[in-house]
């Protein structure tokens, strides 16, 4: 009989064929919500906004800065903004799953929610796990 995954790794799973949608040319993010009974809520990709030519089709001025650099000239919302926009009710967010850890920005704007762990599979550059914990909330790489 197969081993049954975990939560955190089914999670994690969709999270990562969720980042296959991304349409950013420098990194592909995917985000997954899930509440406290761990239904997803919500998911969410980096990428242009609807209307918006996509960066893979017409790169956008940050499309060749490093990752983490030059967030300005990158015309993408973040995997946990766009799931945050398709989220109905914040305040059931129990765990955000997202394959890069993240930035300073959504972090802000999870703490703004009923998110108490936020697990990730890679360290985004300029990570904030230091305020995301001073809140007394879990951050965890997998």
């Amino acid at each position: 009989m197969p081993d049954r995954m975990s939560k955190d790794e089914w999670a994690l799973g969709l999270a990562l064929l969720t980042a296959k949608r991304a349409t950013c040319r420098r990194r592909q993010v995917g985000a997954v919500f899930l509440n406290q009974k761990g239904h997803v809520i919500a998911t969410g990709y980096n990428g242009n906004a609807p209307g918006l030519p996509h960066c893979l089709d017409n790169p956008c001025q940050g499309s060749d800065a490093p990752s983490g650099t030059n967030l300005d000239g990158c015309n993408a919302l973040h995997a946990e903004q766009n799931a945050l926009l398709q989220c109905h009710d914040v305040w059931s967010i129990d765990t955000a799953y997202v394959t890069a850890s993240p930035c300073f920005t959504c972090t802000k704007l999870l703490l703004n929610t009923s998110c108490k762990r936020i697990i990730f599979i890679e360290e985004y550059p300029h990570g904030s796990e230091s305020l995301w914990v001073s809140a007394g909330r879990i951050w965890q790489k997998f």
